[in-house]
């Protein structure tokens, strides 16, 4: 830990040249920056930095270099792992790219994006659609986060199926390293083959490698046409089949395929007041098609087709933009939902998708033994095979317990532990579940070259590595 004086010379210098309201010290003014989202994980920052450009974060960066500080980078603080939460020694800093919030520029006929790691993900949204482009990356605390998160965490979302996730968004990118040295790979190219990708470590590496403050995104053409259907279903293995009847119809336009169990939609009905169009079914489907050209005969013939060859007990297909918000609030509420029932264990997981149906059998049937009357809140996004496996228990049985079963289930079918949100510290001491030693050794050598002295977001991602 760094000496009290070495710290506090450090925080001095930084509010010296940084200059007023740069650097935040009051216990009130952190608080804020001091938890994480789900309210888990509860820190001690010995100072908020707040940079206003990539000049100041390597400022920030080689001063604290210098002084042997460790940095924990924070972007709007929406993650669900507890990776932009300082510890409770008093000692690390958050920094904060708030203030890096500025949209550099909008390309529409090469559909690219140029802009500051702070920028709000729904601003970035808006300035594309002004542009009649589209950012395709959509989540429920796109209000919220910022780019530089869902650059730090690779975020998923809700268009993954279509647009993958948002490393293959990312064109070019502008890194601050440990030491403030500033690596500055934006090109605004869409085939660049000259050597290594040097991107593509910082996109997914929660903060721990080098901090992200500047992007050039790829934009999508904007859909004119989008249409939304809610089907039910009897099991998961009706999904699948039901998914790949939407790849047949629909082709490319697919671009959302969300599986949510009847348990999902009691939670939202009894919280959120929202219910169904469709009679009580174990589970729906919620599907999406966009395109630029009209696709309301195509989703009426797969709709129909569907329910013909009994993939489907029922459907309904919205009539209006109103009507598929209504849809799509019924999965978008349900985190919230979730969290007004009571004390939850969240699993963001991915398995194969053709072993979705038997992942969801197993993990339920050991859960429910262990748990018994466990509330088992199952949905996510069926065409990527992310499962949210996230267990409301009616007693004390400890989190870590149900993590065992379910993570140890993961392992045994070939998934991640981690589909989209990443590691944070919430899930280190699980990744040895779906990381052989071989990786964990090649990504902890990979932390020392990058950050020696260990001062970027420690604790994060990988277990601390040991200093020399």
């Amino acid at each position: 830990m760094t000496p009290p004086d070495r710290l506090a010379e450090c925080l001095a210098a930084l509010a010296a040249q940084l200059g007023p309201g740069s650097v935040v010290q009051a216990e009130a003014d952190m608080a804020a920056f001091a938890t994480d989202w789900r309210r888990l994980f509860h820190g001690r920052p010995a100072a908020v930095v707040l940079p206003r450009s990539t000049a100041e974060v390597s400022l920030t960066l080689r001063l604290c270099h210098a002084a042997g500080v460790a940095v924990v980078p924070q972007g709007g603080n929406t993650g669900l792992a507890g990776g932009a939460t300082p510890d409770a020694s008093g000692a690390q800093i958050v920094l904060s790219l708030k203030r890096m919030d500025r949209i550099v520029d909008v390309d529409p006929l090469a559909a690219m994006i140029e802009v500051e790691a702070g920028c709000i993900v729904q601003h970035v949204q808006e300035a594309a659609a002004r542009a009649g482009r589209l950012l395709p990356v959509s989540f429920a605390a796109e209000g919220s986060a910022t780019i530089g998160g869902i650059i730090a965490t690779n975020a998923g979302g809700l268009n993954v199926l279509r647009y993958g996730m948002t490393r293959s968004l990312v064109l070019g990118l502008e890194v601050v390293l440990a030491d403030g040295t500033v690596l500055d790979a934006r090109r605004a190219l869409r085939k660049d083959n000259a050597g290594y990708d040097l991107k593509q470590l910082f996109i997914g590496s929660e903060g721990t490698l080098g901090i992200v403050t500047g992007a050039i995104l790829r934009l999508a053409p904007r859909m004119t046409n989008t249409e939304t259907a809610l089907l039910a279903l009897p099991d998961p293995a009706a999904a699948l089949a039901v998914l790949q009847a939407a790849q047949e119809a629909l082709g490319e336009t697919l671009q959302a395929c969300e599986l949510i169990s009847s348990a999902s939609l009691d939670l939202v009905a009894r919280h959120a007041g929202l219910k169904s169009p469709l009679e009580p079914s174990p589970w729906s489907l919620l599907i999406e098609a966009g395109s630029c050209l009209p696709l309301r005969e195509a989703m009426e013939t797969f709709l129909a087709d569907c329910i013909e060859r009994d993939l489907a007990a029922d459907g309904v297909l919205a009539a209006s933009m109103q009507q598929a918000t209504s849809l799509w609030a019924l999965r978008e509420r349900i985190t919230e939902a979730e969290g007004a029932e009571g004390r939850s264990v969240k699993h963001d997981v991915s398995v194969p998708i053709g072993r979705i149906p038997a992942f969801l059998e197993a993990a339920s049937d050991a859960v429910l033994a262990a748990v018994p009357g466990a509330i088992l809140n199952l949905f996510g996004h069926v065409g990527d095979g992310n499962i949210h496996f996230n267990v409301i228990p009616r007693d004390d049985t400890p989190a870590d317990d149900i993590n065992r079963i379910v993570h140890g289930l993961i392992s045994t079918f070939g998934g991640s532990i981690s589909a989209e949100h990443g590691i944070g510290q919430y899930r280190v001491r699980d990744l040895a579940y779906c990381r052989g030693p071989a990786e964990l050794a090649f990504a902890t050598a990979l932390k020392k070259l990058c950050d020696p002295e260990n001062l970027l977001n420690p604790g994060k991602v990988y277990p601390t590595p040991t200093v020399t």
